[in-house]
């Protein structure tokens, strides 16, 4: 019984051979990792067994497709392991889905086109300014506006001439400059609120004038 076990161990780690060879030379895409293999099956071990037979020729080429990469491709050494650089793909797959149909365009499109409009770029409205360092469009105002950048940066200038209203404080620079930003807030939204007030206050309603006799019912 003991010596069935063993048998049995040493089939379970007996290693295939890494070499490979096959009467007609695979084709491979390793961009891909693609193997072509056009021998024909063995018809004897097929009729026997179709799960060994195909399960030993899908080996043998992923073994030699291994062996390819190995050999043929640049590897790198990194901490995390060996890596190979596949090259480009060669084989052009096909789409899951087809081409999307090209939009037709708008009344708006055809005019634009016809007049030479130009469509309009990202600082045309003048919300969005390009951070050089950074090299984004970021927004003048609101998040991660550019308004905010010197409250953001590791070094900023002191500017003693700022620090002379009561209240504010000349040893913090950002806190300064953050305070200044939130007082133009509540300006604008002061200078709002009147200019609501005055468009409602100012607003008049029509209505006829007195001894004009319109919206009287008259009786002969």
């Amino acid at each position: 019984m003991a010596s069935e076990m063993a048998v049995d161990v040493g089939e379970k780690q007996e290693r295939l051979p890494v070499t490979v060879s096959k009467p007609i030379p695979l084709e491979f895409d390793l961009g891909e990792l693609f193997a072509f293999d056009t021998n024909p099956l063995d018809p004897t071990s097929y009729e026997s067994s179709r799960e060994a037979c195909l399960k030993a020729v899908a080996r043998d080429g992923a073994q030699l497709l291994i062996n390819q990469i190995l050999t043929t491709v640049p590897l790198k050494s990194t901490p995390d392991g060996v890596f190979a650089e596949l090259p480009d793909p060669l084989t052009a797959l096909p789409r899951e889905k087809p081409l999307p149909k090209p939009k037709e365009p708008t009344k708006w499109d055809l005019f634009a086109k016809k007049k030479g409009i130009v469509k309009s770029n990202t600082n045309s409205t003048g919300k969005m300014v390009y951070d050089e360092a950074t090299g984004e469009w970021v927004p003048k105002w609101g998040y991660k506006g550019k308004n905010k950048a010197e409250e953001n940066q590791w070094l900023v200038e002191v500017n003693d001439k700022k620090a002379t209203k009561p209240g504010q404080d000349a040893d913090n620079p950002r806190a300064l400059s953050r305070q200044e930003r939130m007082d133009r807030i509540k300006k604008n939204e002061r200078q709002e609120k009147k200019n609501i007030k005055h468009a409602a206050g100012g607003a008049k309603v029509l209505g006829p004038k007195p001894g004009s006799g319109a919206g009287k019912n008259r009786r002969k």
